[in-house]
């Protein structure tokens, strides 16, 4: 049997391409860096971090409030911290093609001390099963992402674990200019002591704090380990105040969570995948360009088409893409928009059957051979 026999690489750097290997041991191929552990492909633990999808909108205007608002995933937190403007825009850093992007319609330049605005992402928690938290073994993590605004200083940020709420780690990035595009990385220690359930459940939660009231910035601030939260540590009391000016813009894209200890490349993923992994948090009937809710018949969809015409109860189920984290929540549309009625017939309508493969509506006593009108499904935290 033949060999093949491999020298060892030195420590060295070059500039030329080729292998190198820091006196930290990181290897880097071509100035490329290798992951510090874990697979080389399906590292990025952030599902649509290249903001790709956005399937409920491109745009969501006069935002007030918490919830999944255009780009897959992102959920925007809001609470009576002015209005804004959510949308997937396609400024984005070389390599890019979009990005999430928050811009202020009304602003808030005082606000009350339970104010808040923020991004966040939640991972699943059984898909963090490897990072042995909770044990000796627990595994570091290196969040990267690029990031853009008009308003510069140094932002508050926190990782957050359900399963142990009184948790967080905290960490910060700073803006350095306006209106440029600038990457960011951290890496967070693993948490000995804090588990992460095995479940369908929340398993972490990032939060890139915008503005808050001094309910979360009139306690003691501090990064880089573990700690217990309260709501007057989670922001610095310097944090900017994003929300102070009507027109003010914040972009993020490019997010990358993986294991190790340092951010290597962005993994890109192909469209089709990332929208059939955000399937599991969300569907609908509408075509994807289509936004939900909107004036049209692009998103209505046939439960049943009856053969007689006699008053009775009908209904019809449709079989989901995929297999939904939990079981959805159901919203269902007539062709104009109108949330909470069908088309045929023009009534509302009662969800008959919900599980994490099929939705199902029954309509009580009508005398329509059809059954239609469009539906999302959504599992999503």
């Amino acid at each position: 049997m033949s060999t093949i026999k491999v020298n060892k690489i030195e420590n060295t750097s070059t500039t030329d391409g080729g292998i190198s290997i820091d006196n930290a041991g990181h290897v880097q191929i071509d100035g490329q860096q290798l992951p510090t552990a874990g697979a080389l492909s399906h590292r990025n633990l952030v599902m649509n971090g290249a903001m790709q999808v956005a399937q409920r909108t491109t745009s969501a205007t006069g935002v007030t409030t918490t919830g999944y608002k255009s780009v897959d995933r992102f959920k925007a937190n809001i609470s009576a911290m002015g209005t804004y403007t959510i949308s997937q825009s396609t400024d984005a850093p070389d390599g890019f093609s979009n990005s999430l992007k928050y811009e202020v319609t009304t602003a808030d330049a005082s606000p009350a001390a339970s104010d808040q605005v923020a991004a966040e992402y939640r991972v699943e928690a059984q898909d963090l099963q490897h990072l042995n938290y909770g044990s000796s073994s627990a595994k570091s993590l290196t969040l990267s992402f690029w990031v853009k605004s008009d308003v510069t200083g140094t932002y508050s940020n926190e990782f957050m674990q359900a399963d142990n709420s009184s948790k967080h780690y905290s960490f910060s990035y700073t803006i350095n200019t306006a209106d440029t595009w600038e990457h960011k990385t951290v890496t967070v220690e693993g948490d000995t002591s804090g588990v992460i359930n095995n479940d369908f459940g929340e398993g972490l939660l990032i939060k890139w704090w915008l503005g808050a009231g001094s309910n979360f910035t009139s306690g003691t601030y501090s990064t880089g380990s573990w700690a217990a939260r309260t709501a007057a540590n989670a922001v610095s009391s310097s944090s900017p105040n994003f929300a102070s000016t009507v027109g003010n813009e914040w972009y993020i894209t490019g997010v990358q969570l993986e294991v190790g200890s340092v951010a290597t490349p962005f993994e890109h993923r192909s469209f089709g995948e990332e929208l059939a992994r955000c399937y599991r948090y969300f569907q609908k009937s509408y075509s994807y360009g289509t936004a939900v809710g909107a004036n049209t018949t692009d998103g209505r969809y046939y439960f049943l088409i009856g053969t007689t015409s006699d008053a009775a109860n009908k209904g019809g189920s449709v079989y989901l893409g995929t297999n939904m984290r939990v079981a959805p929540t159901t919203n269902f549309y007539n062709d104009a928009g109108t949330q909470g009625v069908i088309q045929i017939p023009a009534s509302t309508v009662t969800p008959l059957l919900l599980k994490t493969g099929v939705i199902a509506i029954y309509v009580g006593n009508t005398t329509s051979r059809e059954v239609a009108g469009a539906w999302t499904a959504d599992a999503e935290f």
